[in-house]
């Protein structure tokens, strides 16, 4: 037997390179009809599903617009009271205003109607204890504030839960003058 020579092994760079793989297009091409079918019923769905315009509708007559919330002020005096802590006997012009909230004005009208007297003789003390200077500062707030303490004891004057219905005091005339003219 003689020896054959023996070929050199294959390498694999002189092998014959493997063919490439060609691109799914039959795949790329359903995946996609299918989400696209898939966006279409979701929309579809959606819109019937969704509000009808009739549900969005509201007619301009129905509506009705809540004020209670808004202020309005009511008067709770206007009177001449006097004072003498200067050691003369001065006369004060006052006038007296609360804003309160609408839906609680028809309670605070009926209570200053009731306690019309006992509200009148309280801001005679008021004033009648009050130290010149105190009648004639500028934006009135010691007054504003025994004012607002007074009112807030007379009964009707809190809610259920013993907040002030008054929002606010107003003295918009505070006239003082000697009466020993």
């Amino acid at each position: 037997m003689a020896d054959k020579p023996k070929a050199p092994p294959e390498t694999p760079s002189d092998a014959a390179p493997p063919p490439a793989k060609k691109l799914p297009i039959k795949t790329l091409a359903i995946v996609a009809v299918l989400m696209a079918v898939e966006a279409g019923a979701v929309v579809f769905a959606m819109g019937l599903m969704g509000p009808r315009a009739s549900h969005a509708e509201t007619d301009p007559l129905t509506l009705v617009e809540d004020d209670s919330e808004d202020t309005v002020e009511i008067e709770v005096a206007s009177e001449k009271y006097q004072n003498l802590s200067t050691g003369r006997v001065w006369v004060w012009d006052l006038s007296v205003f609360i804003q309160v909230r609408n839906k609680n004005a028809e309670t605070v009208k009926a209570v200053l109607e009731q306690r019309k007297a006992e509200i009148g003789e309280g801001l005679g003390q008021i004033v009648s204890r009050a130290q010149h200077a105190q009648l004639k500062e500028p934006e009135r707030q010691t007054l504003i504030r025994q004012i607002n303490a007074f009112l807030e004891k007379i009964r009707g004057m809190t809610d259920a839960d013993g907040k002030p219905l008054v929002e606010r005091i107003m003295i918009p005339k505070c006239r003082g003058f000697p009466s020993d003219f």
